[in-house]
């Protein structure tokens, strides 16, 4: 499994389409036995097209903070589980993730630049 998580200064960036990178932990077996750096493309995350770069690299799940509406569509149309609200050191994030303590906060952005989404 691949888990995916918006990177700045090895914190979850806030927001998900405008993040510096990437932190791509593969998962085997229930610990992370790589982690790379995917840099982000610029503009808005739900028209970048990173959904499908993700999709294609084996990217399972999306460990963000905010994200439209439109976004998180875009990442569950390409097969991506998104969980929102999360926050932290990217490592730390991960590691609750695999056990079993982060949860999809529910909660939408609908408030930045890149319009309705």
């Amino acid at each position: 499994m691949k888990i995916a998580v918006p990177t700045k200064a090895g914190m979850v960036d806030n927001h998900f389409g405008h993040c510096d990178h990437y932190t791509i932990f593969t998962v085997n077996d229930g610990k992370v036995t790589m982690k790379e750096i995917l840099p982000s493309p610029q503009g808005c995350g739900c028209k970048s097209g990173i959904a499908l770069v993700l999709h294609r690299i084996g990217v399972q799940v999306m460990l963000a903070g905010n994200m439209g509406e439109g976004a998180r569509n875009v990442l569950q149309n390409n097969e991506i589980t998104v969980i929102r609200g999360c926050s932290g050191n990217v490592d730390d994030l991960v590691k609750a993730y695999l056990a079993g303590e982060v949860n999809d906060n529910g909660e939408a952005c609908n408030h930045h630049e890149c319009g309705s989404h």
